[in-house]
C-alpha cells in the first residue's frame, strides 16, 4: 500500500503581510514627503504624497507578480474520487436529481408515456444512487469526523474510576445501595 506524501502542517506566521508592509512604507514615505516639502503649495504636497503611495502599490503589484515565481509553494490538489473531483461528482448528482424532477413533472403533465417514464426514471434513479454511493465511500470524511469527535469527547471527559458490583461486575452509581443487575447490597 503506497503512502501519501506528507504535507507539512501550516504554521502561524507572525510577520507582517506583504500588502501591509508596502502600505506602511508608502505611508511613511508620504509623511516624509510632507515634512520635506514644507513651504510648498498644498496641491504640490498632495500630488507628491499620492505619487509616493501609488509607487508603493506598484511595488506591491511587482512583489505579487514575481513572488510566486521565486518561492516554493506546495499546491494541494482537490480530492479525486474515481478519477473525478468531488465537486464534479456533486455537480453531476445535482443535475441528475434535477432531471428526475423534470421527468416527473413532464409525466404528470402527460407529455411522457408510462413506459418511457419507467425506463428513463429507473436509469436516472440508478445513476443518482451510484453517484451518492461514490460520494459517500470515496470521501472518507465520516471516518475522520468520527475519529475527531471521539478524540474530543475523550479529551473532554474527566477520568473517573468506575465502581462495579463485586458479585457480577455491573457498574453502579455513587448513590446506589443495591446492584441493579444481581441485587447484592453495595454498602455495608
Amino acid at each position: 500500500m503506497a503512502s501519501s506524501p506528507q504535507v507539512p502542517e501550516p504554521t502561524t506566521d507572525q510577520s507582517l503581510p506583504a500588502w501591509q508592509f508596502f502600505l506602511l512604507c508608502g505611508m511613511l514615505s508620504a509623511t516624509a514627503v510632507v515634512v520635506v516639502a514644507t513651504g510648498q503649495h498644498i496641491a504640490n504636497v498632495i500630488i507628491l504624497s499620492l505619487t509616493v503611495i501609488a509607487a508603493s502599490f506598484v511595488g506591491l503589484a511587482a512583489y505579487r507578480t514575481i513572488g510566486p515565481l521565486v518561492t516554493h509553494v506546495v499546491a494541494t490538489a482537490p480530492v479525486v474520487a474515481g478519477g473525478r473531483t468531488r465537486a464534479a461528482l456533486e455537480r453531476e448528482k445535482t443535475l441528475v436529481l434535477r432531471s428526475i424532477k423534470e421527468l416527473e413533472f413532464d409525466y404528470a403533465m402527460g407529455k411522457i408515456s408510462p413506459a418511457d417514464f419507467d425506463e428513463m426514471g429507473g436509469r436516472l434513479r440508478q445513476r443518482a444512487v451510484g453517484l451518492m454511493q461514490q460520494l459517500d465511500h470515496t470521501a472518507g470524511y465520516r471516518d475522520r469526523i468520527a475519529e475527531d469527535v471521539a478524540a474530543a469527547v475523550a479529551a473532554a471527559r474527566p477520568a473517573v474510576a468506575v465502581k462495579a458490583c463485586p458479585s457480577c461486575a455491573t457498574p453502579f452509581d455513587e448513590d446506589a445501595r443495591f446492584c441493579k443487575q444481581c441485587g447484592t447490597s453495595l454498602k455495608g
